[in-house]
């Protein structure tokens, strides 16, 4: 979208989010979340989402109830339309380590997020720094400095951070920055300092990248991810040329033979108990990726692929992750099992593995006897199939570990019993009782976008739900007499109640603004109001 009609569709956005209902009123900013993290308080997460105009962040208070986890509070902060903290290529890069949007909680800092500025294309194609979250209404802008040798790159996101580590010992952040190597974030003293450093394979060192930088691909390796040990404190940095660590002392060497200096180590996640460290690796092989995952536990003298076995527990020869045309989206830790949320390249599959000391465990198999590996939809993970963006494990309440999934069109869903039951938690707002209140959510969306009609009855009823154009044509019947039961919440059911943008034919509708009204069988009638963006067939 060029800046000038990027202009007039904010400027159209923000007159009707005043008309239709501030945002202000929902519980997540946006039900297109790519990131959700941990506080470091007990019972709280933050949850970065993006909507069609803006992103930001939300900041959520949880409790667990009779009826699974309940958001107690609320809170958001919108970011400013020139940055955000998810490149626009995450669906459709083909490079693993551009498919996924890092964060870190690092003490005081905070939250911690890539960011992203516009390119000339109008694209948030541009990485520009950080965005430090330190709390509702503190979103810092942190500029990072590009090297004058990286600006002739063919694609700036080579130099994108895509990863972090943070060392609460001596309060700095380490940001892997791809081809600006390593930089730092150090806010130990009064004043932060700034730093970059280089992995120098020639002579096995960390170097300060000055004024003079210059960068060799053969000598200085991207650095993909970065992690810090939770045992020995090492920094670990997966590269472009093997995985390395660099010890307190200064040292830097090689950790892996497995991954060893051909291997493009694009991510890495290390946690649990015992603790579990796995690394994801991906390739450009002829006109395809290869990909694998890999596993290195406590005791392991080296890193192996991660074993893939059937519901009888029989191994399977075949590589189920390259074959699968995996990346990695995160991994959370709890106990001996990693969560590991899988995304298929250039596709809407995703899901996440489940990974113990055994490995990775199919679940089901499906009506042509192939076995079933990903949890997600299929599971009641989701309540609507979106593609899973992020997992994170963190303190929900006193003894009791929560696992947490954010999603591009379906908010979050939390669980307090490691994944053996989920609530969804949407974008909502207060709803009155037979159809008193009808909410779209979201309010704006493009043609083939889910914008769900969310209303709540006092009773069981039949539901018919229709769009109408601005001067009132009835361009499209949802639902005609569905059956929808009371519900204390809302009486929505996810998988049907949602309008794409599109009239009976299925051609996207004109930009503007529709109205949707909402009949039961009983004579209450409510109304809600969409914005479509358009789109093409």
């Amino acid at each position: 979208m060029n800046r000038l009609f990027k202009k007039y569709v904010n400027a159209l956005a923000l007159v009707f989010t005043f008309v239709g209902g501030a945002f202000a009123a929902e519980t997540l900013f946006s039900n297109g979340a790519l990131n959700v993290s941990e506080t470091g308080k007990t019972g709280t997460l933050w949850v970065f989402s993006r909507g069609d105009i803006y992103s930001g962040v939300t900041l959520l208070e949880l409790k667990v109830g009779s009826n699974g986890v309940q958001v107690v509070e609320s809170r958001q902060d919108q970011m400013t339309d020139s940055v955000t903290a998810t490149q626009n290529g995450i669906f459709r890069d083909v490079l693993a380590e551009h498919r996924r949007t890092p964060s870190i909680y690092a003490g005081k800092i905070g939250y911690v997020l890539p960011m992203f500025g516009l390119d000339d294309d109008g694209e948030y194609l541009q990485p520009t720094g950080i965005l430090r979250v330190g709390g509702i209404d503190n979103i810092y802008e942190i500029p990072l400095e590009v090297p004058e040798a990286l600006t002739d790159l063919d694609t700036a996101m080579y130099y994108a951070v895509s990863g972090f580590a943070y060392d609460s010992s001596k309060k700095q952040l380490w940001m892997a920055r791809g081809a600006a190597g390593l930089g730092l974030y150090d806010a130990s003293g009064n004043k932060v300092k700034h730093g970059l450093y280089q992995l120098n394979l020639k002579t096995n060192a960390l170097d300060s990248a000055k004024s003079n930088y210059k960068w060799e691909d053969k000598k200085n390796p991207r650095i993909f991810d970065v992690k810090q040990h939770p045992e020995t404190g090492d920094i670990w940095m997966a590269t472009s040329k093997g995985l390395w660590k660099r010890s307190a002392d200064g040292k830097v060497a090689k950790v892996s033979t497995a991954l060893d200096t051909s291997a493009r180590v694009t991510g890495l996640w290390m946690g649990g108990d015992p603790l579990t460290i796995v690394a994801e690796t991906s390739r450009m092989e002829k006109e395809s990726m290869k990909g694998a995952l890999w596993v290195l536990r406590e005791g392991d003298k080296d890193f192996a692929k991660a074993v893939f076995l059937d519901t009888a527990g029989k191994k399977q020869k075949k590589d189920i992750y390259d074959e699968g045309d995996y990346t990695v989206s995160d991994v959370a830790f709890i106990g001996n099992t990693a969560f590991v949320a899988v995304a298929v390249s250039g596709g809407d599959v995703s899901g996440y593995f489940k990974l113990d000391s055994a490995g990775i465990r199919a679940w089901d198999v499906d009506d042509d006897g192939k076995s079933e590996w990903l949890y997600g939809y299929a599971t009641g993970a989701i309540d609507r199939d979106f593609r899973i963006t992020s997992i994170c494990s963190f303190p929900l309440a006193k003894n009791v570990t929560g696992l947490a999934l954010a999603t591009y069109g379906n908010g979050i869903s939390v669980s307090a019993d490691s994944g053996k039951t989920w609530t969804p938690i949407l974008n909502r707002a207060k709803l009155g009782n037979d159809l008193g209140s009808v909410r779209m959510v979201p309010s704006v969306i493009t043609a083939g976008d889910q914008s769900l009609v969310s209303y709540k009855v006092g009773k069981d009823s039949k539901i018919t739900i229709d769009v109408f154009s601005y001067d009132m044509r009835k361009i499209r019947t949802i639902v005609k007499s569905a059956p929808r039961g009371a519900d204390a919440s809302r009486s929505t059911n996810p998988k049907e109640d949602f309008w794409d943008g599109k009239d009976k034919a299925g051609r996207p509708c004109t930009m503007g603004v529709y109205y949707v009204r909402v009949k039961d069988n009983h004579g209450h009638v409510g109304w809600g109001k969409v914005m479509t963006l358009g789109g093409h067939k």
